[in-house]
């Protein structure tokens, strides 16, 4: 069994533990994970992420916001969707970059993601960090979250590296600095 496997696994039963679904352990901080993956693993995970989706024996409820998804649905409430190719073809990526940023923000993904009442077993899951960038930067979506989800845990499925501090996506990328969340698995088991 692949190490990847093997943690997904263990992420299948933490997260069911009330000590994940309570946030005990982190000192009083907001109950956020980071489960890192190498992001040529992703069909692995979107695999497991099925299966977790519909396990009838799984102990907590699983609340899935897929970033991406998101993101179209508010270009689709903008009536936007049909003329994103064209202005980016028109006006370039940068410019199409900017005006999608002044369109949409935080706020608007989170008034998406919203729903009451949230229930003791809930698990916010966030997934499509990768295919959402650079629309979105999971670590401004995690700062803008916490007021609004602080009593459920929020775990996210991140194709890329999170040290403790900074979030590096793709394991690439410029790193972005995130002190408030903790990864999932101690740093030697997130070594792919």
């Amino acid at each position: 069994m692949s190490k990847l496997k093997e943690r997904l696994d263990l992420l299948r039963e933490e997260i069911q533990k009330d000590d994940f679904l309570d946030g005990k352990g982190l000192s009083n901080e907001v109950n956020i994970r980071i489960f890192c993956y190498d992001a040529a693993e992703e069909i692995t995970v979107m695999h497991f992420l099925d299966q977790l989706r519909t396990d009838p024996a799984l102990q907590c409820r699983l609340i899935e916001c897929n970033l991406y998804k998101i993101f179209l649905a508010l270009c689709d409430d903008l009536d936007i969707t049909d003329a994103i190719p064209e202005m980016e073809e028109s006006e370039g990526s940068d410019f199409l970059l900017e005006q999608l940023h002044s369109a949409i923000g935080e706020s608007e993904f989170i008034e998406k993601m919203q729903y009451a009442p949230h229930m003791r077993d809930d698990v916010l899951l966030l997934t499509g960090v990768g295919d959402v960038f650079p629309f979105m930067r999971v670590h401004s979506l995690l700062e803008a979250l916490q007021p609004h989800f602080s009593d459920i845990p929020i775990l996210v499925m991140y194709p890329g590296e999170f040290d403790g501090h900074y979030l590096k996506l793709f394991g690439r990328l410029k790193p972005n600095d995130y002190y408030r969340a903790f990864n999932f698995f101690a740093e030697e088991d997130t070594k792919q």
